[in-house]
């Protein structure tokens, strides 16, 4: 058995124009093929290091954090449903949130695969979530805002994630790419 735990990743084409939901729709498609496209061909040992000395962030903790960023919106935020979360180890932060733990020794394939699921949950709501894009919704992070905001918001998780993913891949094994 093989110790890669993410496979070849084959990112889909982008939708460059037509309807907005379509361009949108495709874009987080993209970022998350480009996300795992970064973890694919390591060990579980190589999405756990911590590669940068003063940072606590691996490619495995971006993984679990993505796929809460894909339940709280699309589930929690858009759908207004509750999610159901992996019971992932977490700890309370200085500011009082929360944050995954490096230290959670569930099986990188386990996350993985929670991933992915968390990402087909995502889809298969969007068509209803996105139904009246001017709808407004709760949010507790930065108040009420439309269902426009907050896909732009994922996408801008995923941007900023992608980035780290990037340092972070370099750092473990030199690989890089756009």
């Amino acid at each position: 058995m093989s110790d890669i735990v993410v496979p070849k990743i084959i990112r889909p084409e982008r939708t460059l124009s037509g309807p907005w939901l379509e361009v949108i729709a495709s874009n987080l498609d993209y970022h998350r093929a480009t996300f795992l496209w970064k973890c694919e061909g390591l060990s579980e040992l190589q999405l756990r290091l911590r590669p940068v000395q003063s940072s606590a962030l691996t490619l495995l903790g971006l993984m679990r954090h993505l796929q809460g960023v894909e339940r709280a919106w699309f589930q929690r935020t858009l759908a207004s449903t509750t999610p159901r979360y992996f019971p992932y180890r977490t700890y309370a932060t200085a500011d009082g949130g929360e944050w995954y733990d490096e230290l959670d020794a569930t099986p990188a394939r386990d996350v993985y695969e929670d991933y992915l699921k968390a990402c087909e949950e995502s889809r298969q709501a969007f068509s209803k979530v996105t139904v009246d894009v001017t709808r407004i919704v709760p949010n507790p992070e930065f108040g009420d805002t439309d269902v426009r905001f907050v896909l732009e918001h994922v996408i801008e998780e995923y941007a900023r994630h992608v980035g780290h993913a990037d340092l972070l891949r370099e750092a473990v094994d030199g690989v890089t790419g756009e």
